[in-house]
């Protein structure tokens, strides 16, 4: 049966505030995110102006911003490897710059201590010139659209928002989740988001809207069950597919392996079929917005549940 409550919140999402926030992030004024590019005549790098970019959205909403720091490099280019797996890790004397989670949260009322996180990586791959419009602008769009849609609610646990980075080296979500886990912080549910919509020719030819669903261990499976339960309920029309992994994977690995099991990933696809996935095509104009903002309902009915009946 529908919440009225939630299906009223769904209809705040807006397809075109999640369009205008990809091709600002990686096609105008950013054409990508990445600590190794500068754009001429700017201070900062492309990924360090989307911090900012972010930061400023949420600062609008109400929200506190926090940046957590850690060092990273980029990484090398292999034109020996197939084209979606070229890159090779950093070697010691390549450059190092600063990466920065960015974190926000909207704090609970009645349950403040249970935490419910929303994450995505912001950057895009730091070893090839690719938008990264599938992988990941629509991912922290997503995120982005609920992060502004919470800050209006009441609810009665906290939502916390992670916009962290895995195209440069090591992966920064690895720091956010084990600094949670030294704190202690009572994560009830983490749902991490990374190329919604992205899926194969076949699928792109055939109109379908498709969602993902992953899970690692078995206290993950209620939240990968949720998902299909509310693209059903709230009738989103997402062909919805859900997959156990054999080992941890993606930004939700990092906190399966910090002791969090109640996390999965959405994606468009598993395995992932985006046939510009991690080259130079994965540009703007070739992403489903619409898949993209219906898998953001979903993902922000899902919340709204942990949140109402946990």
């Amino acid at each position: 049966m529908k919440d009225p409550f939630v299906a009223h919140t769904l209809g705040e999402v807006s397809q075109r505030r999640i369009r205008d926030d990809v091709y600002h992030l990686a096609s105008n004024p950013l054409p990508m995110r990445k600590l190794n590019l500068t754009l001429p005549n700017h201070e900062k790098s492309t990924l360090e102006e989307a911090d900012d970019f972010l930061a400023g959205q949420l600062e609008a909403c109400g929200y506190t911003v926090r940046r957590e720091g850690m060092r990273v490099q980029a990484y090398r280019c292999d034109t020996s490897k197939p084209k979606a797996h070229q890159y090779s890790p950093p070697a010691p004397e390549d450059p190092w710059y600063t990466a920065y989670n960015l974190l926000a949260e909207r704090r609970g009322e009645s349950v403040p201590e249970e935490i419910i996180v929303l994450l995505a990586h912001k950057d895009s791959q730091s070893w090839v010139h690719s938008p990264g419009a599938y992988d990941n602008a629509v991912g922290t769009a997503a995120i982005l659209e609920i992060a502004r849609i919470v800050a209006q609610l009441e609810l009665r646990r906290t939502v916390r928002f992670l916009w962290c980075n895995e195209e440069h080296s090591p992966w920064t979500s690895v720091l956010a989740a084990n600094n949670m886990r030294q704190r202690q912080d009572n994560l009830v549910a983490v749902f991490n988001t990374d190329s919604l919509g992205g899926k194969s020719q076949q699928d792109i030819d055939a109109g379908v809207k498709t969602n993902a669903t992953l899970y690692t261990v078995d206290e993950g499976k209620t939240l990968a069950d949720l998902m299909t339960h509310v693209i059903e309920t709230y009738s989103l029309g997402l062909r919805q597919t859900v997959v156990k992994r054999e080992h941890p994977g993606d930004d939700d690995g990092s906190f399966v392996n910090a002791g969090y099991g109640r996390t999965i990933v959405n994606l468009g696809s598993f395995p992932y079929t985006d046939p510009n996935y991690h080259t130079e095509e994965d540009v703007v104009d070739k992403v489903d917005y619409e898949n993209v903002f219906l898998a953001t309902q979903a993902i922000l009915a899902a919340v709204l549940h942990v949140d109402r009946e946990l």
